[in-house]
């Protein structure tokens, strides 16, 4: 079993930055993309960046958003910088595992990100 361990959500001024961290632990022989993903109240969840093989970013996101991987440490995190209150949403991580020829998808709990005007 798959288990993804977010960190580093939590309330910034517009302006500020943040560093949200996701662990991966558990049965990971291989994995194709790490990424993040949000979601404001009302709205759906939408992709922010994600990482393997190419990095992708959204729109809204690009030149302030980077995300990075540390493959020992099965760990991916976003860095966020120029934060604005429209970037506030619940921050979820995802991982996407081949098992068995079908890619898996893998979500973390969750983490608050709340940007203040």
């Amino acid at each position: 079993q798959v288990q993804l361990v977010e960190s580093g959500g939590g309330l910034v001024q517009a302006g500020g930055s943040l560093r949200l961290s996701c662990a991966a632990s558990g049965s990971i022989f291989s994995y194709n993309r790490m990424g993040w993903y949000r979601q404001a109240p009302g709205k759906q969840r939408e992709l922010v960046a994600s990482s393997g093989g190419s990095t992708n970013y959204a729109d809204s996101v690009k030149g302030r958003f980077t995300i990075s991987r540390d493959n020992a440490k099965n760990t991916v995190y976003l860095q966020m910088n120029s934060l604005k209150p429209e970037d506030t949403a619940v921050y979820y991580c995802n991982l996407v595992v081949p098992i068995a020829g079908t890619m898996v998808n893998y979500w973390g709990q969750g983490t608050q990100v709340t940007v203040s005007s």
